[in-house]
């Protein structure tokens, strides 16, 4: 269920979960439409208990958007990626993959039948591999309802007991200082322990991402082997992740390019 909130509404509660806070004008901008809309949308979404309206925009204080209610915002990006983080998998490997839209777009696009083992604590990820013949675990704890992932001690303690050829991981922000981000605490342990358990991590992620910096922190871009994205960062964020040494990967409709 979405509240009945349409298509713009979604992007509006996404991002202000992403960034905290957001600014009408800014807003009017980017989606391109007027600031009245914009304050339209917004009342609505504090009529949900999602935002609270302050001067010239909102801030987030409800709980995380609904997996559900992300699937359709910039699928398509979402799906070049997918593909593109799909092809670094190679026959053999054993891999873990994370919850969320843009990580289920992965599993989507490994190929039937590849020799790999797959571990999930996303209950979708299990699902989308379910009738593709590949070996898949799924890491049993606490089920978060709103991105389909289990999470918490059983998790946890599943995760500290195994190793991995690469990690595939989805995040809420990136940025320059803070890294990597997720909006919740407990997705972001799971986060930080698949990186200690793999050889290579892979963070897959749309440009909505870019810039955003949110609750917990989970890796520094050094921290991290690669991200697949479907646009080039900024220049300030493009110039700290050479320096990192994190590997960039633009997915274009051929697959995704290396820069």
């Amino acid at each position: 269920m979405n509240n009945g909130l349409n298509a713009r509404q979604l992007q509006i509660m996404e991002r202000i979960q992403e960034l905290g806070e957001i600014k009408i004008p800014e807003l009017s901008e980017a989606l391109q439409v007027t600031e009245m809309t914009i304050r339209r949308d917004i009342e609505k979404l504090e009529s949900l208990g999602s935002v609270k309206r302050t001067f010239g925009g909102a801030i987030f204080v409800g709980k995380d958007v609904a997996l559900q209610d992300r699937t359709g915002i910039r699928i398509e990006e979402k799906q070049r990626i997918g593909r593109a983080a799909a092809k670094l998998i190679q026959a053999g490997d054993s891999i873990f993959i994370d919850g969320g839209t843009t990580t289920l777009e992965v599993a989507k696009h490994i190929p039937k039948g590849l020799n790999i083992t797959v571990v999930t604590n996303a209950m979708n990820v299990a699902l989308e591999l379910a009738g593709k013949e590949i070996q898949t675990m799924v890491t049993g704890g606490m089920l978060r309802e709103s991105t389909s992932s289990l999470v918490g001690p059983v998790a946890a303690q599943a995760l500290s007991g195994m190793a991995f050829d690469r990690a595939f991981l989805g995040a809420t922000g990136i940025d320059e200082q803070h890294g990597f981000s997720n909006s919740n605490l407990y997705e972001t342990e799971i986060k930080r322990l698949a990186i200690r358990q793999a050889n290579e991590t892979t963070v897959v992620l749309d440009h909505s991402k870019f810039g955003a910096k949110v609750l917990a922190s989970f890796a520094s871009l050094g921290a991290i082997r690669r991200m697949v994205t479907d646009r080039l960062p900024p220049e300030g964020l493009a110039l700290a992740c050479q320096e990192a040494g994190l590997e960039l990967i633009v997915a274009d409709d051929t697959g995704g390019k290396q820069q």
